[in-house]
């Protein structure tokens, strides 16, 4: 049996902590998909489908990882796709706390849902992407913060955001 999982997230933008957990999952398991997810609740700074392209040129260096825009609820994603693992990086407590809360929502949606928690790598754990999209949007240095390869991509959207204000 092959191992797959899922990394569902918003990904608005791509940090160099999702990067790290995409390749740790690469490393566990035989097929890896990166669910850019629609969230009804936020405004992105990236189009969804901008997103799903700069993921594939951040993870081109993974030949088992897949990136996908997912519109729907993360269950939905699972029923269609059996035997898959749903991954997610905590930082801290409180986001354990939530990821716990979510992981059994998706659970109650469908029961055959599991999900692993794995703990950010140390040096990584302050990073995330609002706090980089806050960073950009004044003015600030987001180097060693997003992957190199696609900074530019991203800095595209943060300095149009900016000039929007």
């Amino acid at each position: 049996m092959s191992s797959l999982c899922v990394f569902p997230g918003s990904f608005d933008p791509v940090t160099v902590g999702h990067m790290d957990l995409i390749g740790r999952a690469a490393g566990m398991f035989d097929s890896v998909t990166v669910a850019v997810m629609v969230n009804i609740a936020k405004k992105g700074m990236i189009p969804y489908e901008e997103r799903v392209r700069i993921l594939r040129k951040a993870c081109a260096k993974f030949p088992n990882v897949q990136i996908e825009l997912w519109k729907g609820l993360l269950a939905d994603y699972l029923r269609e796709h059996p035997s898959t693992v749903v991954i997610r990086c905590v930082r801290n407590a409180a986001e354990a706390e939530l990821e716990i809360r979510t992981a059994a929502i998706n659970r109650r949606l469908y029961p055959q849902a599991e999900t692993l928690l794995i703990p950010a790598s140390a040096e990584l754990a302050d990073i995330s992407s609002s706090a980089v999209r806050e960073i950009a949007g004044f003015g600030g240095d987001i180097t060693g913060l997003v992957p190199k390869n696609v900074y530019r991509d991203i800095m595209k959207y943060m300095s149009s955001e900016r000039n929007n204000t």
